[in-house]
């Protein structure tokens, strides 16, 4: 399952969803503003609060809005 964590004002986190929809790939949306195990699931991942976080399998990750390294991360 792909995981968007994400803050409820940010363009860059609506671009992200927004694209992975147009691809037609599911995805659970973790907003790290609204839930503390989500803010804490996304530091352990990137080392950072910094949003989007795209990852496939909670282990590899995509900071930001950046389609080719998204396309590869979900094997696009």
């Amino acid at each position: 399952m792909v995981k968007v964590y994400s803050i409820t004002e940010c363009p860059w986190c609506s671009k992200v969803k927004k694209y992975l929809k147009s691809k037609n790939i599911p995805y659970e949306e973790h907003n790290i503003e609204i839930n503390e195990d989500d803010r804490k699931a996304c530091f352990a991942l990137s080392g950072d609060l910094v949003v989007p976080v795209i990852t496939a399998d909670d282990k590899e990750f995509v900071l930001g809005f950046d389609k080719p390294k998204i396309d590869a991360l979900l094997h696009l």
